[in-house]
């Protein structure tokens, strides 16, 4: 009996990490089926995001779909920065930073009823950050911000 009541939290824990690998399936499931409508797109744990021509839409993975949407088109876009804690970095630099959030920072020009204002898209790796940072400057010849 005793050997049983040990085991028991090593039963809970597997039970958790199934749930939780579960749960992550489907997220990337959800992120497949919205992801087809993009020419390109990236999923992680903190953001999925989607380019479709002039346009990129990003938002948080969950189990429904991407939820939290925003989106904005080449023309709203003064400036791409890439950012860790906040802070710009060279995006050509070789090696990652030791440690940070790492964000990708556009600047958006004011509208008509708004305010100019900053959007963050946050990635798990700098490395795809950079990448995503090069295909945008380039692609949309936005006026980069380096650190």
């Amino acid at each position: 009996m005793e050997r049983g009541l040990l085991w028991l939290p090593l039963l809970a824990l597997f039970i958790g990490l199934a749930w939780a690998g579960w749960n992550e399936y489907q997220k990337v499931e959800a992120y497949k089926t919205w992801a087809a409508q993009f020419e390109r797109a990236k999923y992680d744990i903190y953001a999925v995001l989607g380019q479709q021509g002039d346009r990129i839409t990003w938002g948080l993975p969950s189990r429904q779909g991407p939820v939290k949407l925003e989106s904005v088109v080449r023309s709203q876009v003064e400036t791409l920065t890439l950012v860790v804690n906040g802070q710009p970095v060279d995006p050509s630099q070789d090696s990652a930073p030791a440690k940070g959030k790492v964000a990708l920072r556009l600047a958006l020009k004011p509208g008509e009823n708004s305010a100019a204002r900053t959007a963050d898209i946050p990635f798990t790796e700098f490395a795809l950050a950079q990448r995503w940072y090069e295909f945008l400057s380039n692609q949309w010849l936005v006026a980069p911000v380096n650190g």
